[in-house]
């Protein structure tokens, strides 16, 4: 789905391509034994090796290797057998060894395919370059002070995975689509948690623009350090629109890194953006190859859940949902949970998926909670669900025993007792009811047998009656014949 960015002098397309950043789950960071948990006191989970004391030597984690191999699988990407961990020199403050361990041209994970889904309803395949493990780098702080910066080094050596994407991707939708893409496959995985908020998960875009129809690749600028799908959407169109707005006032586009201020709405200078070379790149002489064989791969293989397009493939084969409910069910893998454990206990399976869809995330983003929080069981909404096709109560009651479920978290057939919302499907109450009706309203049975359409206020009046009570299909049968 091509964004164009229209211009004074005519229409330029968008060229994208992400660099996600993921932490990877693991007790400890990539090349110590120091902890790689998240919330402790700053400067508390570091080691020698993560300050860089003279004469340290790092060791591989083997558990962040095997995460990337399960991560590459999961982007159904081909795995090297052979990688190489390489220095990366540059110098920045939170980086106390004045290189940062990562991989170069020998990464654990070379190229793959993952496909998003769309808000029109179609999908598209965006490539993956490669995934590489690195470490990441110490956290600066520069709002504690007012002429001093603070450095944080517990995120410094945690085991990081760089996923960059191929230059695929044409809008700022299809950018938020891939990023959300990726973040649901790790967190299915359990390789990163994808907590943006935390800094376990964040984007570097990479945007140029060119003329509609021109095929080669125009000057690319980075945005660093983007930590939320929506700030992901804004950088690209901002950076998108200055780069336009240059280019037809007859300047040239600088490659540098820039920063995104979400405040202003705008970015800026951060830096020249180095190429590979400024670098110097170099095998690290402290740390062998990494050699994996079938086995441990195949091991990683056997490790996978059922991961989110296979998921989504499954509710639409098995349940007949439609693919946007499918594609909603499986975005966040305890959604997806949720709903399993309510179309367990229910027949009706496209009932159960819109009642998850509709009532219930909505009623969650209402009240701003997530999956985790929410107030009704699974298995109360499949008691509700089932009360709706056993005749118990009406959908229109349902909705109301489900807002006090959300309030409460009460079981829905207490609610039910309680406020004695059971449905009448007594047809000799029904009858009655009707009857009263059409003897107190005789010119509006006039008008329905020369217009059969106006039957809906009959309708209207018997649930007035009934309190919403009354089976809706049986009052629609009894009506139609009285006033046939």
């Amino acid at each position: 789905m091509t964004a164009i960015i229209k211009g004074t002098t005519g229409d330029w397309e968008m060229v994208i391509g992400l660099e996600v950043h993921a932490q990877i789950i693991s007790q400890s960071k990539l090349m110590s034994c120091s902890p790689a948990s998240f919330g402790a006191q700053p400067n508390e989970n570091v080691s020698f090796v993560d300050s860089a004391f003279p004469g340290m030597l790092p060791v591989v984690n083997k558990e962040c290797v095997r995460q990337a191999v399960r991560t590459g699988l999961a982007l159904g990407a081909k795995i090297n057998k052979k990688s190489v961990f390489a220095r990366k020199n540059y110098f920045y403050a939170d980086l106390p060894q004045g290189y940062q361990i990562s991989q170069a041209d020998q990464p654990t994970v070379g190229e793959g395919v993952v496909t998003i889904d769309l808000q029109d309803g179609t999908t598209k395949e965006i490539g993956i370059e490669r995934l590489h493990v690195e470490q990441d780098a110490g956290k600066s702080i520069h709002d504690q002070h007012p002429e001093k910066s603070f450095i944080d080094l517990n995120r410094s050596g945690v085991g990081l995975m760089e996923i960059v994407s191929k230059p695929d991707i044409r809008s700022a939708e299809e950018a938020g689509a891939y990023f959300t893409k990726i973040q649901t496959i790790v967190q299915y995985i359990d390789s990163c948690d994808g907590i943006m908020a935390r800094g376990s998960m964040r984007a570097d875009v990479n945007v140029s623009v060119r003329r509609v129809g021109d095929k080669n690749l125009g000057t690319r600028t980075e945005c660093k350090n983007i930590n939320s799908v929506r700030f992901i959407k804004q950088a690209i169109m901002v950076e998108a629109t200055r780069q336009v707005e240059i280019l037809e006032n007859g300047g040239v586009i600088d490659q540098e890194t820039r920063l995104f201020d979400a405040e202003k709405g705008q970015t800026r200078t951060m830096r020249s953006k180095e190429d590979a070379h400024d670098y110097r790149y170099f095998p690290d002489p402290d740390l062998l190859p990494v050699v994996i064989d079938d086995e441990f791969i195949n091991e990683c293989k056997d490790s996978l859940p059922e991961l989110p397009d296979t998921k989504k493939e499954r509710f639409i084969n098995e349940f007949g949902l439609s693919s946007y409910d499918g594609a909603v069910l499986v975005a966040n893998k305890k959604n997806a949970s949720y709903f399993e454990k309510v179309a367990s206990g229910v027949k009706n399976k496209k009932l159960a998926a819109n009642w998850v869809v509709s009532e219930l995330f909505g009623a969650l983003k209402k009240a701003e909670l997530d999956i985790n929080d929410c107030p009704v069981k699974a298995q109360d909404l499949a008691e509700l669900i089932s009360l709706i096709e056993d005749n118990t109560i009406s959908g229109k009651i349902a909705k109301e025993v489900f807002a006090d479920m959300f309030k409460t978290s009460k079981k829905p057939a207490v609610i039910v007792e309680e406020k004695g919302l059971k449905q009448i499907t007594d047809t000799s109450a029904i009858e009655g009811i009707i009857d009263t009706v059409i003897t107190e309203n005789p010119n509006q049975v006039t008008k329905v047998k020369e217009n059969p359409k106006l039957i809906g206020w009959f309708v209207g009046q018997v649930m007035q009656k009934t309190a919403g009570k009354a089976n809706p299909a049986m009052v629609n049968k009894l009506l139609a014949q009285k006033l046939k």
